[in-house]
């Protein structure tokens, strides 16, 4: 009978198939449960992770990173979780790309429950889901921190987007630099009680992230992964993002009160939208407050 994405299989830790990086890790996982296509495990594979409580920033600042680790051809490697993981997921989904899910319980039990048709999704896009717990094993407090070893374990690096001060996805980026991998955030609002911790954490010596290109390109350069040509840019769907783009596409540098005046909306919109083309690596800013389209 052939086996299906619905079929789990259990790796040991002395398997060919099991991920090298996993295995010289503090304390692997014994066998890593999995459901789907576990070619995703030979990688090469980036993490992103960042709070539950997502905010409008965090869900388009998770799109436009995701993006551009797909057209790379880099594997997403996350949670499942609600907020960030979740987004990360269906990002790279909606992009055409592969995704890992590491989950807190049994490998036949999607949590949280809310996430179930998201797992289905990843699983029917030839995606994967790993576990180092066998069947319908319960989640608990100590098994989500735990799997976040994994979560790192399997990936070059850990790109933490949005996370408060009690984030888990701050033990992540703590395995990661046990393991010796790359830890990376995304800067946020030093009022904003959501990029508290991801603050934290460029403070604390991790790597600010403006556009992932400038990680995927690192890591090309250290053969760490393959070069793509560049893909056209994605549509942009936010009439504010377009009109933005198009002034600075057509007229030039602009200050950002000019665009205020050009297109009539309040600044804390026109400054938000400018912050997320630049993690898309469409604008540049020269620090005063003139912006460029990137050629």
């Amino acid at each position: 009978m052939n086996r299906t994405a619905s079929d789990s299989i259990s790796i040991a830790q002395d398997h060919s198939q099991f991920p090298d990086y996993l295995r010289h890790i503090p304390n692997p996982p014994k066998l890593l449960y999995c459901r789907g296509n576990v070619e995703l495990l030979r990688g090469p594979a980036i993490a992103v992770v960042g709070t539950r409580k997502m905010t409008s920033y965090g869900g388009q600042a998770a799109d436009a990173i995701v993006q551009e680790l797909v057209r790379a051809g880099v594997v997403v490697v996350s949670g499942l979780a609600l907020g960030v993981d979740a987004r990360a997921h269906a990002s790279t989904l909606d992009a055409g790309g592969a995704t890992i899910a590491v989950l807190g319980s049994g490998i036949d039990t999607i949590t949280p429950f809310n996430n179930e048709r998201l797992g289905n999704r990843i699983l029917e896009h030839n995606g994967l889901i790993v576990s180092e717990y066998p069947g319908t094993y319960p989640a608990d407090q100590w098994t989500f921190p735990k799997r976040n070893r994994i979560i790192s374990g399997i990936s070059l690096g850990v790109i933490v987007i949005e996370a408060d001060r009690e984030s888990g996805s701050l033990i992540t980026a703590r395995h990661a630099l046990e393991q010796g991998r790359d830890v990376f955030a995304v800067p946020g609002n030093i009022f904003a009680a959501s990029s508290a911790g991801t603050n934290h954490l460029i403070a604390q010596g991790a790597r600010p992230v403006l556009t992932a290109s400038d990680i995927t390109q690192e890591y090309a350069e250290r053969g760490l992964i393959r070069t793509r040509t560049p893909a056209q840019l994605p549509t942009l769907n936010d009439p504010v993002a377009s009109a933005i783009f198009a002034i600075l596409t057509h007229s030039g540098p602009q200050h950002v009160d000019a665009l205020v005046r050009e297109t009539k909306f309040d600044v804390a919109r026109i400054s938000g939208t400018l912050s997320l083309l630049e993690l898309r690596g469409m604008v540049i800013s020269d620090g005063r407050g003139m912006w460029t389209a990137k050629k």
